[in-house]
């Protein structure tokens, strides 16, 4: 059965290979990015629409909820990071919004569709949603308060027969992460203490969505998958 998928995010990045991913097995996908300039750039694919949405609008989330007409999947990827800047409170806020209060915004503004079809969310947790991180303080607590989000909405839309799960990647080669991958000194003990020994891709974190959202994961729900090559094992 096809399925109509919606990913937040999905322009670039981690997002982006989630939403080819769903369009590669079939799926009808609604991929966003925060500008018409991203959505204009994204890759064509003839199973992906692409739109544009601000997760930090609740208008703009609800009127996108209401033309989708129906929905299976729900995949929160839309997110940002201001390295240093979320020191302060204004960028503090502005991150937690965004990372936190968007993800809600989306599960929130999608549920009467995902109670129609019974489907499934998959939240975008990080590494950084179980350890601190001194110049990214916004970026952490809002991935902690993904985790914890996570869990709360399994509880509260099991009755809806909603599954809610989360995904936190480790790592992983994206634009988000090109200075640390391009600085020697921050990608080595990255490396060294990653057991597998180099940087994700967004491919290694759209299979396990690809699970998450499957019918093989109909009895799991609430959970928070690091997919990180060991790196919080080492």
């Amino acid at each position: 059965m096809t399925r109509k998928v919606l990913v937040t995010g999905g322009t670039s990045g981690i997002g982006q290979g989630i939403a080819r991913a769903f369009a590669q097995a079939g799926d009808e996908v609604v991929a966003t990015g925060v500008t018409a300039r991203e959505s204009e750039a994204a890759p064509a694919h003839p199973r992906i629409a692409y739109r544009v949405l601000d997760v930090g609008d609740g208008q703009a989330v609800s009127e996108l909820a209401a033309g989708l007409g129906e929905l299976d999947v729900v995949v929160n990827c839309a997110g940002i990071i201001q390295r240093g800047a979320e020191l302060e409170p204004e960028a503090f806020a502005r991150t937690v919004d965004i990372n936190l209060v968007g993800t809600m915004r989306v599960c929130a503004a999608t549920r009467p569709l995902l109670r129609a079809r019974r489907g499934c969310i998959v939240n975008t947790a990080s590494m950084l949603s179980f350890f601190g991180g001194g110049l990214v303080p916004g970026y952490s607590a809002s991935k902690g308060g993904v985790a914890q989000l996570t869990k709360s909405l399994a509880i509260a839309y099991a009755e809806d027969g909603i599954r809610v799960n989360a995904v936190a990647p480790g790592w992983i080669a994206t634009p988000l992460t090109q200075a640390l991958q391009d600085d020697p000194a921050r990608a080595g003990p990255i490396l060294a203490r990653t057991p597998l020994k180099r940087w994700g891709t967004p491919d290694d974190i759209a299979g396990p969505v690809l699970f998450l959202a499957s019918e093989a994961a109909r009895f799991v729900t609430g959970i928070v998958l690091p997919v990180d090559g060991g790196y919080l094992i080492a």
